[in-house]
């Protein structure tokens, strides 16, 4: 890929909050890139963590929150390709009790393996964070962190990201 890296690595910290409970929320995170020498942004890791769901007896109740390089109308998941990273949370209850119900955790994306050389490639000059709970009785939130370095793309290699990623929208 023709790319030649431009700064040391950087963490960009974030969070997001629904408006209301189990609505969907995204927030979009500026780069601030420079766009006019085709610098991109090369994703190390991803780090998620939403607030856990409500636990309400006979009710299973869902937190989920993703991070894309795209603007998106829901959650993403990692079949979509500009997903970098997802996590969902799940609390399972029976009709009977609280104290039965069982929490899942779903993280993709969090730990990329060790034999990657980065996980994904910004190449415009923002990312987008998505929240939403279903089933819960106050708003969900969550927070994040992302890290990676700025890099400078050649000419052919950036208008190949930038067409890639918004034609993926």
């Amino acid at each position: 890929m023709g790319f030649k890296k431009t700064s040391e690595t950087v963490a960009v910290s974030f969070s997001v909050i629904e408006g209301a409970p189990n609505v969907f929320q995204q927030d979009e995170i500026a780069l601030t890139l420079d766009i006019l020498n085709n610098e991109v942004f090369v994703v190390l890791a991803c780090d998620l963590d939403p607030t856990a769901p409500s636990a309400i007896i006979g009710t299973n109740t869902q937190t989920q929150m993703s991070l894309t390089s795209t603007s998106q109308t829901g959650p993403a998941l990692l079949s979509n390709s500009n997903c970098l990273a997802e996590e969902r949370l799940n609390i399972r209850t029976d009709a009977a009790s609280v104290t039965e119900g069982i929490l899942f955790r779903s993280s993709n994306g969090s730990t990329p393996p060790a034999t990657l050389d980065y996980i994904g490639i910004i190449a415009t000059n923002n990312f987008f964070v998505q929240i939403q709970g279903s089933n819960n009785l106050v708003a969900q939130s969550g927070s994040g962190r992302i890290w990676g370095y700025r890099a400078r793309a050649d000419a052919s290699t950036y208008a190949a990201l930038v067409q890639s990623e918004v034609l993926s929208a």
